[in-house]
């Protein structure tokens, strides 16, 4: 008995203990994917509803947190959801895509283009790829790699260990990002409706952001995309806004709220939108090919 009550002890050290990999938890991401789906075409909407599992209902945005929900039976994925940098405000693959044990690609960068490249053998009978899951992950970390605090320091864990009073609410830095920030908004702006945030976000893309989205859809070259200018964005996002005036115990209320909230959504809003340019580059031409 004491022996179990000791494993019990240790287990709940080592999960109190474990990063927040949450980004924008379950609203942000739900909001990432219910905002890509709208601008899906045609053809990649088809196909990303028949490589949905079943208990979707052919709604990509009802699986967008997949991946957290299974990265304790996948440990593996973890490091996927994120990348941290040495301190510094900008982002460099060689240098910071790799996980604990030094293991190159294992970041959340290295998913993107990892998940993007087994989505290209859609089509393919020999994929050994099972491109249900490619799909959730990449959805999943597509907006993950838009929160600023998911590219990071590595000293704090992306702000994890940055302890801050949200108002009156012990929490931490990170945890502000992923989820106090739009909680605050929901239940300020728009009366705890997720449908009437996703409203306004899409009403700043074709108002307020219209004359920036081609310049958010587009990559160098011939890339269908480019998680590293997502990542560059996002450390840059974290020194300027996020770490910006915060200390251990620092008490963060309206000012930071206001000033940092126009971030969160445009974050949103971009991920949604270059999710959408990326599914449609890869399966708009598929569909076609599949009924030849």
């Amino acid at each position: 008995m004491a022996l179990l009550l000791f494993v019990q002890i240790v287990l709940f050290s080592l999960i109190a203990r474990a990063p927040n990999l949450d980004a924008w938890g379950k609203e942000g991401h739900y909001m990432v994917c219910k905002i890509a789906e709208q601008y899906l075409t045609a053809e990649a909407s088809e196909l990303v509803t028949e490589l949905l599992p079943a208990d979707a209902g052919g709604d990509l945005a009802s699986v967008c947190s997949w991946a957290d929900e299974v990265r304790f039976r996948f440990r593996w994925s973890a490091p996927l959801h994120y990348a941290n940098t040495p301190g510094v405000c900008n982002f460099n693959y060689a240098r910071d895509c790799h996980n604990s044990h030094g293991e190159k690609d294992m970041c959340v960068v290295g998913a993107i283009n990892n998940y993007t490249a087994q989505l290209q053998t859609y089509g393919d009978p020999s994929s050994p790829y099972d491109l249900s899951e490619s799909l959730m992950f990449l959805a999943h970390f597509m907006g993950d790699v838009h929160q600023p605090l998911h590219v990071g320091f590595a000293d704090d864990e992306g702000g994890n260990t940055i302890i801050v009073h949200w108002y009156r609410r012990k929490t931490n830095l990170h945890h502000v990002w992923d989820v106090n920030i739009i909680e605050t908004a929901m239940k300020d702006f728009y009366n705890n409706d997720l449908n009437t945030m996703i409203e306004a976000i899409n009403m700043n893309i074709t108002d307020e952001w219209s004359d920036e989205v081609n310049q958010w859809e587009t990559c160098r070259g011939e890339s269908i995309t480019c998680p590293n200018k997502y990542a560059s964005e996002s450390i840059q996002l974290a020194c300027d806004y996020a770490y910006k005036d915060v200390d251990q115990d620092s008490t963060l209320e309206d000012d930071y709220f206001f000033s940092r909230y126009p971030i969160v959504e445009k974050r949103i809003a971009q991920a949604g939108m270059r999710l959408a340019t990326l599914l449609n580059g890869l399966f708009s031409s598929k569909s076609a090919a599949k009924n030849i």
